[in-house]
């Protein structure tokens, strides 16, 4: 008889397959051998091997539901079909203290094949991270928009958000027909659009847009902090955290963060260096 460890790694190598697997396609057929491997040892009546096989169950059951969901985010993208090209754009870097603000745009290929696509915060970061090459490999096109600190400080955030979403989609190498926003405003887009409330949670090309913004951005900061180590930009990434305020408390600003971002730091902490 099969000893059970044996079984247990024929199902793990099977199960981490379907783990990383971000294509339909590719899911699918990882799923097919866990559902082999459970009609091959269902009749083994060992408690190791049947924990295995439910285990399998719940792995192909939570493929199953992704695929449905995946396939009902596709709806906005299907109601607007006939105009060609669809272009989804999100921005990341809106809050923080420190750093750009970045925006990206994807046009996915017609009935995408990407799995897990949602909203890039609900995404852990090596998630994150596999879907960005995924997107990268099998998109029609994406784009990125970065606007600086300085450059923030100069015309407002709300302007400069504007601005990273416009460059983001002048960069598509293939220019889009219909956009869809994050958000429930835009401004200086000439494609005909529409803004969506939390649209990357519910459009693909827009969570796509997320997930390349953000970890976009992520790197950014992950290079400023080498320049800057004193901040802790890798672990924060510009957001006001305790360290963060701490770190100016130590040393004051370095040149970027968003001097209009501080006015509520400088007033809490009167004294802190400039």
């Amino acid at each position: 008889m099969e000893k059970i460890g044996e079984i247990k790694a024929r199902f793990a190598e099977a199960g981490e397959r379907l783990k990383k697997a971000s294509m339909r396609t590719e899911a699918e057929s990882a799923a097919g051998l866990l559902e082999n491997l459970e009609q091959t040892y269902r009749e083994d009546t060992r408690s190791g091997v049947q924990a295995l096989i439910r285990r399998s169950e719940k792995q192909r059951e939570t493929l199953e539901k992704e695929t449905a969901r995946s396939y009902q985010l596709q709806q906005y993208e299907r109601d607007y079909e006939k105009e060609g090209l669809i272009c989804g754009i999100d921005e990341v870097g809106r809050g923080p203290l420190a750093g750009p603000v970045v925006a990206g745009a994807v046009i996915l290929p017609k009935n995408c094949e990407i799995l897990y696509l949602n909203d890039s915060k609900q995404l852990s970061a090596e998630k994150r991270k596999q879907l960005y090459d995924v997107i990268l490999e099998h998109a029609v096109a994406v784009g990125i928009g970065i606007v600086s600190p300085q450059r923030i400080d100069e015309i407002n955030i709300l302007q400069a958000t504007y601005r990273a979403m416009k460059q983001a989609v002048d960069g598509l190498t293939r220019p889009a027909d219909f956009v869809y926003v994050d958000g429930n405003r835009s401004q200086g887009l000439e494609q005909p659009h529409e803004c969506v409330v939390s649209g990357d949670a519910k459009i693909p090309s827009v969570a796509a847009a997320s997930i390349i913004a953000k970890v976009t951005r992520d790197r950014l900061m992950r290079q400023f902090a080498e320049q800057y180590p004193q901040y802790g930009f890798e672990k924060h990434k510009g957001y006001e955290t305790r360290a963060h305020d701490e770190a100016l408390l130590a040393h004051g600003p370095c040149p970027i963060h968003r001097m209009t971002f501080l006015k509520k730091f400088y007033e809490k902490h009167p004294d802190a260096p400039r």
